[in-house]
């Protein structure tokens, strides 16, 4: 955490707990440019965030909900290297961030989406609530749709639901 806060960014952690839900966890963070500014990223388990503080008044922020993120990449550099998120609708691009967070990054994203995956599959599949098997098998569906469940992980599922 020393390295970013000598970059700059000690408004944009100070700023953090301001900006997380209840039972948010950091799962890692990390800095890099868009668009020509530095901005701390931070992955929890339930979204990325981006912040920008400036320098004498204002916040900026984006977020992209762990559900929502399609893919993301990395490039590396030999100094420093870029993080792209994509969600459907857009494209972040992060450069200019330090090479040895990228891998770490990435990882712990991927990581904390399979989580969410996770726990979704298993509420759906224990039939948590008071949801009727059509309404689950719905659910299901539309995780499928986004690309969280994979056809045969959707079959599986859809097969217990319906006790075949």
């Amino acid at each position: 955490m020393r390295i970013l806060i000598n970059l700059g960014l000690d408004k944009e952690i100070k700023h953090l707990p301001e900006v997380l839900q209840d039972n948010e966890i950091i799962c890692y963070l990390t800095s890099g440019l868009i668009e020509g500014n530095t901005w701390l990223i931070v992955c929890t388990n339930k979204r990325v965030i981006f912040l920008d503080k400036g320098l004498l008044y204002g916040l900026e922020q984006l977020e992209i909900s762990l559900d929502k993120i399609n893919s993301i990449s990395q490039k590396r550099g030999l100094m420093l290297g870029e993080i792209a998120i994509w969600d459907g609708a857009r494209r972040i691009r992060t450069k200019n961030v330090r090479k040895d967070t990228l891998k770490p990054f990435v990882d712990a994203t991927n990581k904390a989406i399979e989580a969410m995956k996770n726990a979704t599959i298993n509420n759906v599949s224990t039939g948590r609530g008071t949801e009727d098997v059509a309404a689950q098998i719905e659910k299901l569906a539309d995780l499928h749709n986004k690309n969280i469940l994979t056809d045969e992980e959707f079959q599986a599922k859809k097969k217990q639901l319906l006790g075949l």
